[in-house]
């Protein structure tokens, strides 16, 4: 449904364009938007390895285990149906890690490898389990102290201040997280989980 929108959209503004006498416009748009998605990757490529490494570093340091040990209050609390000392405990924290950074790209294996741990766990294989409807919800809903993709974008894009987005993105990103967190405790109140 999506991408017969984006045909839609893309199919109105080519005839609107050849109707009023500026198909050239089109096309010169076209090449400057896939030089600056190009641009853009590449960035981001750089600004993601970064971070990736440094993720890397932390695993192989044992500071993912220091922190999962030192967040374990807060996450048991969250994920009250893991067992004690969980293999899912690591990879939620550096998933959740990430996400703090505004790393949405590097959160993602972490993401997947919590997943299969969670699913390791779950005694109904064809059903998710609490844990992971939990940390669906707070990884799609995590805060974001550092944007650090978002900014990237907007220092290629030329922005004269692309840090201004902090603050209203830590207020935004803490709004959500704290409805997922009260959603996903109803709904576990409710169905008695």
């Amino acid at each position: 449904m999506v991408n017969l929108v984006w045909l839609l959209l893309l199919l109105v503004g080519i005839i609107t364009a050849a109707l009023s006498g500026k198909i050239d416009q089109v096309t010169v748009s076209a090449l400057e938007a896939a030089e600056l998605g190009i641009a853009v990757a590449i960035q981001l490529m750089g600004v993601m390895s970064l971070w990736m490494g440094i993720m890397y570093i932390a695993e192989k340091a044992g500071m993912v285990q220091a922190l999962a040990k030192f967040s374990s209050p807060l996450i048991r609390r969250l994920f009250p149906s893991l067992k004690e000392n969980s293999p899912a405990f690591g990879p939620i924290v550096m998933n959740l890690c990430a996400n703090i950074l505004g790393l949405g790209n590097a959160a993602t294996p972490f993401g997947l490898k919590a997943m299969q741990e969670l699913q390791k766990e779950n005694p109904k294989k064809d059903t998710a389990s609490q844990a992971m409807i939990t940390f669906l919800a707070l990884n799609t809903s995590c805060i974001t102290i550092v944007p650090a993709s978002i900014i990237a974008v907007r220092m290629k894009a030329g922005s004269i201040s692309p840090t201004e987005i902090i603050g209203t993105t830590i207020f935004a990103t803490s709004c959500a997280m704290t409805a997922a967190i009260f959603v996903d405790y109803l709904f576990r109140k409710r169905h008695g989980l």
